[in-house]
């Protein structure tokens, strides 16, 4: 008998869809199964049980408010609706925050769409990584991060800022003013310093070479969300295959992990021949990677495949050109809006290093330079990155509370108990903006707060992790690389300022909204893309 391609294509769709929904249910099967080992809480009602109470937090403006009003409501651990009639538990109880993320990687791991997301783009490496794997990875990429380390790299933190220079003020030649989209320069800026620091690669893009990874990041800022990428966040975490979808985002991942393979052979190579005397003379390898590449000779136990070397490399370009610039620019706009503070800034860097620029050692222990550090760390705590840290239970655990919670039958608790299965989130956009912690002022960009002993709120410092910031995160994923963010960040920071005035193309109430790329990226309203358009201006001798 012949059976037409039309019965067969309903029949195979019959039994995609019949599988589909035994796994639904297997799913709130499991949920319910979870919901009898989990201490009850509250927390805002469900608007679907098919979407949980996601539509709400996508159509909000600002979901670190929406965070910390439902943490005013239901208490500072709550649980959120999630899809398929599943909950989210929402940390924000310093020390149940700082239990969470001491027991990252074996307690607390990647959720499913992470982890998927993750390999895909990054491959099997840092990121990837849980447990016993993580730590041997952490172990072997420390050194590559030492002091020691970074205090190398500081000159090319300088190199690439001065290119920037160099080009501005040839624009500044004949003309008092140029509106340049510094987004776009403060991108080329990251990209060649993580370039030559990671891995000894010149992108070039400071010269106007072309870089097909710098090409990948462009596009992205100008990619368009689609229904497509809203399932996948949304229901990733039960068909984390959606991930595969082969969505205008995910094809310039593809294409960035085909560049980013092509430079990692080089370096290997390139490193490999230095090693065993083959390389240029005189030549000695200083780069992360490189660094990381020779140690593997002298500590067998630590030794990476080239999978694992790879995947350190892609995490380095996003964690050193996207994060970095998207804090540059932000840096950048915030001192727009606030001209006097701008002024104060330069004025600290031109009376304190008028004819040279700070070390390392300067950077880092802020002689001289504490109106700097205080506005690098009021960017990080205004506008972290990274917005949230959500993982999923591996086992049972019971997580310990700062202050007794009263549950929803009106009992008090002081911990909360959470079954293996269940997804946990820290708002970390959310803490680090927090009335409760910050004061009435905490959305508003105030360096002087870090000015004092007594700018920092004691209930902000109950917060743990860096400067009572989880800007890094905190514990065994605490970022390695913030030594080296934060050098980069003042150099460059310090370098702009003390040269040139920066306003915003309407002044200091220009509106600026979000835009996505890799992570969300500002832009001037009304712009393309991931755009920042500022008139600048030379700062006279």
């Amino acid at each position: 008998m012949i059976i037409s391609p039309d019965v067969q294509t309903i029949s195979a769709w019959n039994v995609f869809l019949v599988s589909a929904a035994i796994y639904v249910l297997y799913k709130v099967a499991q949920s319910f199964a979870r919901r009898s080992r989990t201490t009850p809480l509250a927390g805002p009602p469900s608007t679907s049980w098919i979407f949980g109470i996601r539509r709400a937090g996508n159509d909000t403006e600002d979901a670190a408010i929406m965070y910390e009003e439902w943490a005013e409501q239901y208490g500072p651990v709550y649980r959120v609706p999630a899809p398929f009639g599943s909950t989210r538990v929402v940390l924000t109880d310093p020390k149940a925050i700082a239990h969470f993320y001491a027991h990252e990687t074996f307690t607390y791991i990647q959720t499913k769409l992470s982890r998927v997301a993750i390999e895909n783009l990054f491959g099997r490496g840092l990121l990837w990584a849980e447990g016993e794997s993580h730590k041997r990875q952490r172990k072997a990429i420390s050194p590559a991060f030492s002091n020691v380390a970074i205090r190398r790299l500081t000159s090319v933190f300088y190199d690439s800022v001065y290119k920037l220079k160099s080009n501005w003020d040839a624009q500044l030649a004949t003309v008092d003013t140029v509106t340049i989209d510094v987004q776009k320069w403060m991108n080329h800026v990251s990209l060649d310093s993580i370039g030559i620091a990671g891995f000894s690669h010149d992108f070039g893009s400071l010269e106007g070479k072309h870089s097909s990874v710098a090409d990948v990041f462009d596009k992205m800022g100008f990619i368009k969300p689609n229904i497509i990428t809203a399932f996948t966040i949304i229901f990733g975490n039960f068909f984390p295959i959606l991930w595969k979808i082969p969505t205008p985002m995910r094809r310039l991942q593809q294409q960035l992990n085909r560049a980013m393979e092509e430079i990692a052979t080089v370096l290997l190579e390139n490193t490999r021949r230095e090693m065993k005397g083959l390389g240029e003379k005189g030549y000695e390898e200083k780069s992360i990677i490189g660094l990381l590449i020779k140690a593997e000779d002298t500590d067998s136990s630590l030794r990476m495949s080239q999978e694992e070397i790879m995947a350190q490399m892609k995490v380095l370009i996003l964690a050193g050109y996207e994060t970095t610039s998207i804090s540059l620019t932000w840096a950048l706009i915030e001192l727009c809006r606030k001209p006097e503070k701008q002024a104060r800034l330069r004025e600290e860097l031109k009376e304190q290093f008028p004819n040279s620029d700070p070390t390392w050692e300067q950077l880092t222990n802020g002689a001289g330079l504490h109106y700097l550090d205080a506005v690098v760390h009021e960017i990080l705590r205004l506008h972290a990155p990274l917005a949230m840290t959500n993982r999923m239970a591996a086992k049972d655990d019971v997580i310990p509370l700062s202050q007794p919670l009263r549950l929803p039958n009106g009992e008090l608790t002081d911990h909360v108990a959470v079954p293996a299965g269940q997804h946990i989130t820290v708002p970390i956009a959310a803490i680090n903006t927090s009335t409760r912690f910050w004061g009435e002022d905490a959305r508003d960009f105030r360096p002087e707060r870090w000015l004092t002993e007594e700018g920092v709120p004691k209930k902000a410092q109950e917060v743990q992790g860096h400067r009572h910031l989880l800007t890094f995160v905190d514990g065994p994923r605490m970022c390695l690389g913030r030594g080296f963010a934060l050098a980069e960040f003042k150099a460059v920071l310090g370098v702009l300022i003390k040269n040139y005035t920066f306003e915003l193309p309407n002044g200091p109430e220009t509106a600026i909204e979000y835009t996505r790329g890799v992570l969300p990226r500002p832009r001037v309203a009304g712009e393309q893309g991931a755009c920042v358009p500022m008139r600048v201006r030379r700062v006279e001798s």
